[in-house]
């Protein structure tokens, strides 16, 4: 399948073992490409889908200079969004502890924005994904944050992780957006470059 990305050298501009596997699920060959210390701030005024999205175009524009023709770079950027704000990557142990009691029982969502880009061409898009939490006991969130590995996911949680399988009740849209790259829209697009 998508022969037609054969006349390009596709890289993904993340170190994201999650993106990783998924962007390798879709067996595509690519090259993974990361510059340190990728300004990842924006505007107060943005909202939900529209803060991903400008991430990743952010990530892509650092990038940009660094593209050689026939390179094809995939820039992303994950948020959970809850009750109007962002729940990034936790900072410390307190607050993966404090995110997870937020959106124990609740349902929150799951935004990702996805950039493509060449030296000619860029696309974006985003995706939405409505995730239902179960009421989950101080002792549940207490053992996923000191067993697993919250502190480098948005919203603290993977939902492919043990928290995944006893605490979500319910999913609206990518599973897959969740853990970071909606593949099955990126597969759409990348298949539409002529």
């Amino acid at each position: 399948m998508l022969e037609n990305l054969k006349k390009y050298k596709v890289i993904l501009a993340s170190n994201s073992p999650r993106r990783k596997e998924l962007l390798s699920g879709l067996g595509i060959d690519y090259e993974v490409r990361t510059l340190p210390d990728v300004d990842e701030s924006y505007p107060e005024s943005l909202q939900g889908a529209d803060i991903p999205l400008y991430i990743s175009q952010e990530k892509a524009d650092a990038y940009r200079a660094l593209l050689q023709p026939g390179e094809l770079m995939i820039t992303a950027d994950t948020i959970v969004w809850l009750d109007g704000r962002v729940l990034g990557k936790p900072k410390d142990r307190e607050d993966a502890l404090q995110m997870l009691r937020d959106m124990s029982g609740r349902t929150h969502e799951v935004f990702t924005g996805v950039c493509i880009t060449t030296t000619d061409w860029q696309r974006s898009f985003a995706a939405q994904t409505e995730v239902c939490f179960a009421q989950l006991t101080e002792e549940e969130i207490t053992y996923y944050v000191d067993r697993y590995q919250p502190m480098d996911k948005a919203g603290s949680y993977g939902v492919q992780e043990w928290i995944g399988f006893i605490g979500v009740e319910n999913i609206s849209g990518s599973y897959f957006n969740i853990m970071g790259l909606p593949v099955q829209r990126l597969y759409r697009e990348l298949k539409a470059i002529v």
